[in-house]
């Protein structure tokens, strides 16, 4: 099998951790050694923040991506982390949707664009916005593999069925050979008995796809991108920097790196 290198964290409902998630495994993986691209391909541009890139001023982005104004290369920016690059995101790309209403392949169009440069990376990870909008369904269309982050809550549940169904109707239609990579729980707390009445019945339906180790409530996680820098960086001895290198790791063998 092919190495999985393309990696979406998607899910429409918001407050997910999905962000959260996609910009710290980014680094976990490049703290490692790995050469990997973060993708932000939500308008809020948060992992662009996140890892201390402007979102304002960014001449190519990756609104410039999906325009075909600029190549690939050129959205391409390092951070100052390691092995670690980002092609950025701002609000311009809320006009994405409404401009490639009428352009053929715009379903393809964040693939094409990958393309370019993903023989040279080990790991290209896109975060995508909090809906099932064209924008998403073409980060579901360009990746290998998804990822679903989930908050221990009945109300992350709901929609979950919503997005199943969105992936089995991009295999379908555009890309079969996505794979559902696995289901991540961010803000674990143990305590509660609703956390555990929640992993149980995701465990009941997702099985071994459910990522062993869950993500716990962790402050320091809420104030690293405040500092423009993944968790790795910013506490690496954090229970949440912990988790997350677990996570990467256990990752990379899904992946089969």
């Amino acid at each position: 099998m092919a190495k999985i290198k393309t990696i979406v964290f998607a899910n429409q409902k918001g407050g997910v951790g999905k962000t959260t998630s996609a910009v710290n495994i980014a680094a976990s993986l490049a703290a490692v050694g790995n050469k990997v691209v973060l993708v932000d391909s939500d308008p809020q541009g948060n992992a662009t923040s996140g890892l201390g890139i402007k979102k304002r001023g960014n001449t190519n982005s990756v609104y410039d991506l999906f325009i075909r104004r600029v190549s690939t290369r050129e959205a391409l920016q390092k951070t100052r982390f390691d092995n670690l690059y980002v092609i950025p995101s701002g609000m311009d790309l809320v006009g994405a949707e409404i401009e490639l209403v009428d352009e053929e392949r715009r379903e393809y169009r964040l693939k094409d664009a990958l393309a370019e440069i993903k023989d040279e990376f080990d790991y290209i990870i896109i975060d995508s916005p909090p809906s099932l909008g064209l924008i998403t369904i073409n980060a579901l269309t360009a990746a290998d593999g998804v990822i679903v982050p989930l908050l221990c809550e009945y109300y992350s549940l709901e929609g979950l069925s919503q997005l199943t169904q969105t992936v089995k109707q991009i295999q379908k239609r555009y890309n079969p050979d996505l794979s559902l990579l696995g289901v991540l729980i961010n803000m674990y707390d143990g305590r509660l008995n609703l956390t555990l009445q929640v992993m149980s019945e995701i465990k009941k339906y997702f099985g071994d796809k459910l990522f062993k180790v869950p993500v716990p409530r962790n402050v320091r996680l809420s104030e690293a991108p405040s500092y423009g820098e993944p968790i790795c960086v910013y506490d690496k001895r954090s229970k949440g920097a912990i988790a997350y290198e677990g996570i990467a790791a256990e990752l990379a063998e899904r992946c089969g790196g």
